[in-house]
């Protein structure tokens, strides 16, 4: 299973990828061909597809897009996500 996620507008999907593998040890696909620096690819297969890693990706996502000065609250996302996994 791939997820592909729009990069929102003004945010460097290279230093957000970055930073999320440096800090978090997750790493996500950039964009291929047209689609290249407009989506992320999140691969949610196997052990990746747990709900408890589900939910740090989703956290330390969140978290890099803060630091690149996109609003949003991870904690808000995750706690929107949690009841979907946990079913």
């Amino acid at each position: 299973m791939l997820t592909s996620v729009r990069v929102p507008e003004g945010i460097d999907d290279g230093a957000v990828r970055r930073r999320l593998l440096s800090a978090h040890a997750i790493e996500i696909g950039g964009g291929l061909g047209p689609l290249a620096g407009k989506v992320w690819r999140i691969g949610l297969m196997g052990h990746s597809s747990r709900p408890e890693n589900v939910l740090r990706a989703l956290s330390a996502l969140g978290e890099c897009l803060q630091e690149a000065g996109f609003r949003c609250d991870p904690r808000e996302a995750a706690a929107a996500a949690e009841p979907l996994l946990r079913h």
